[in-house]
């Protein structure tokens, strides 16, 4: 009995951190700012933990019964949190904060009389100084093992709804064993047991039905037909379709229209490398849908494309999926693609390669683990990769509607000593939108373009550069790394638009 009460404090701690775990992640991909939503999750999930400890003072008889029943609830609440919480965005976006703190205090409080009622049932069995030593110790062997399965293996492969009902599963087993092994002391042991299979039979049900809830929660969040998802340990990839136009989401955010992409990648490419006939070794930073590739590839004397992109499953879907691979014309099968799954950050400051053009399209500083890529540390190790005369281009959000945020990218740039040349073009899925280019040399022009070119044109580039005064450039501070101002600024930019 006293293995079998320490394994359950063991799982009973896994499945308290899963759920802490799932609702950072979920909040963070929904709402973004992963640092916040983690920060207020743990805050109120330990607080809750605290409360729900004190509150264990007032359970005086019945210990493994009020036990077996916390871990029914525990399960029931935790394993259907995300799936909650992602119906609620879907449904009822306005109270999403207040269901998600007042989900992670419930749960919090209820694994807080865990527990205390553990050593309780465990205190005849154990002297007090060893009772603590060994609770605690299998309390955050739990916790250590659910950090490192979350992201390696529950959150790609299972998703946050699936792997909370797993969980949820694991607190209806601590419960039914407990039921088994109390089974002497607890004369309400049947009521118990029809409690036990009752929550087992909901949470397995909906284990089973997890794709069709997911399913039906995002078709009602993305409206169009969707025709493709995956969640990685990164983000949650998703593509609807309606009528010809396909949209990939990435976190709820939208990341290219198939109707005018074309737009915003010959804009990202063009006016930079164009002016670089010498050119041969063009690094990618992001881009892991091959679409900026596929207008590289557009130069003949290119030799080679290296791509950095973080998350495999990205660059994968868009290298073997026939749909997308007709979006970049097969890119990634070109032998002059190589292409790398890495954290672009610690990529440049591992390796010495040196490059003729440089296109950064990482997604907006939406949160500071993307907001890092656009401080004048990571810009100055972009120039220690960029040859003498090479030029970078940098997606930079939209100079309409994040005015202060696009020109904080502009001035971050200079800071580290390269001349920055801000432009913009209309891109119908996402309004205006801004790049710079940065080089050592001032910026001219291109006189020829590749043949074929849907939108841009050499006689159309110069008045890229030129702004309207809703536009013009505006004085900002620089996004440096240990403060990442850029991030803050963004957020209340485009609070605004939405509003």
């Amino acid at each position: 009995m006293r293995f079998a009460l320490l394994l359950s404090v063991f799982i009973v701690a896994s499945c308290g951190l899963a759920y802490e775990l799932i609702a950072g992640a979920l909040s963070s991909y929904l709402i973004g700012d992963s640092v916040l939503q983690f920060s207020t999750v743990i805050g109120v999930y330990l607080f809750a933990m605290g409360c729900g400890s004190w509150l264990s003072r007032f359970v005086l008889n019945g210990v493994a019964a009020r036990f077996v029943q916390i871990e029914l609830l525990v399960g029931l609440i935790g394993g259907y949190s995300a799936a909650v919480l992602f119906w609620v965005y879907a449904f009822l976006t306005a109270p999403f904060k207040l269901v998600l703190y007042g989900l992670v205090f419930l749960i919090g409080a209820l694994v807080g009389l865990e527990i205390p009622l553990v050593m309780r049932l465990l205190e005849k069995q154990i002297q007090f100084r060893d009772l603590v030593s060994q609770v605690l110790t299998f309390d955050y062997l739990g916790a250590l093992a659910v950090s490192l399965l979350f992201p390696l293996l529950l959150a790609p492969h299972l998703g946050m709804v699936r792997s909370a009902l797993l969980f949820g599963l694991l607190n209806a087993v601590v419960a039914s064993w407990t039921i088994w092994l109390f089974r002497v002391q607890l004369p309400e042991r049947r009521a118990l047991a029809g409690q036990a299979m009752v929550v087992t039979v909901l949470l397995l049900a909906g284990f089973i039905g997890s794709d069709k809830l997911t399913a039906f929660a995002e078709t009602s969040l993305y409206q169009d037909e969707i025709v493709l998802t995956e969640t990685t340990p990164y983000q949650r990839i998703v593509m609807t379709r309606w009528k010809d136009d396909y949209r990939l989401f990435l976190n709820g955010n939208l990341q290219f229209s198939s109707r005018d992409e074309y737009r915003y990648h010959e804009a990202l490419v063009h006016p930079g490398l164009a002016t670089l006939p010498w050119a041969r070794r063009v690094l990618v930073l992001g881009g892991g849908d091959g679409l900026a590739v596929r207008e590289i590839l557009k130069y003949p004397q290119i030799e080679s494309v290296t791509l950095v992109d973080l998350d495999p499953a990205m660059t994968r879907l868009f290298r073997d999926v026939p749909l997308l691979r007709r979006f970049n014309h097969d890119a990634f099968h070109s032998p002059k693609v190589k292409v790398l799954n890495a954290d672009a950050f610690a990529w440049l400051d591992q390796h010495q390669d040196m490059f003729d053009f440089i296109v950064v399209d990482f997604p907006d500083p939406t949160n500071y683990a993307v907001g890092k890529l656009y401080t004048n540390t990571f810009y100055r190790l972009l120039e220690h990769h960029l040859n003498v005369r090479g030029r970078a281009v940098i997606q930079s959000t939209s100079p309409l509607y994040a005015r202060q945020s696009f020109w904080m990218v502009a001035n971050t740039l200079q800071s580290v000593g390269l001349q920055a040349a801000a432009y913009h073009a209309l891109v119908p899925a996402f309004g205006e939108w801004g790049y710079v280019l940065a080089g050592r040399e001032p910026y001219r022009p291109p006189t020829r373009l590749p043949a074929g070119l849907r939108f841009v044109s050499a006689q159309q580039i110069g008045g890229m550069f030129e702004f309207p005064p809703d536009m013009a450039r505006v004085d900002t501070g620089i996004n440096r790394l240990n403060d990442q101002t850029l991030v803050r600024i963004f957020d209340e930019e485009w609070r605004r638009v939405i509003r």
